[in-house]
């Protein structure tokens, strides 16, 4: 009995890789924002040992989404360049590579998509 990808792993952590994204104009993203490299460095070390999203945003986040990263519902065209394009490729469920922006540097994870 399959839930909507409830408690199930992604195979693979990161990029983007191969995994068809459906298209969308909507995205439910939270995200970590590190002032410091090497601070953001530490928060997706702790990810990749299995530390939940919400937690390590919590501890490691900058800015006013530090309550668990939630940035809620963000529509195309609302966000700079560069998080709109990982946003809107990044496969729901998956932690993304760091990445950097204006603010800092970033990791962020797709909760949900809507046309």
């Amino acid at each position: 009995m399959s839930g909507k990808g409830k408690g199930k792993k992604p195979a693979k952590e990161g990029g983007g890789g191969e995994e068809k994204v459906k298209a969308a104009s909507h995205v439910k993203v939270r995200h970590i924002l590190c002032e410091k490299n090497a601070r953001i460095l530490e928060a997706q070390k702790e990810l990749r040992e299995g530390k939940s999203f919400n937690d390590v945003a919590t501890k490691y986040s900058e800015d006013k989404a530090r309550q668990g990263g939630s940035l809620g519902w963000m529509t195309r065209g609302s966000m700079v360049k560069e998080f709109q394009d990982k946003a809107f490729s990044q496969p729901i469920g998956v932690p993304s590579e760091i990445f950097k922006t204006g603010f800092g540097f970033h990791i962020l994870l797709v909760e949900d998509r809507k046309a």
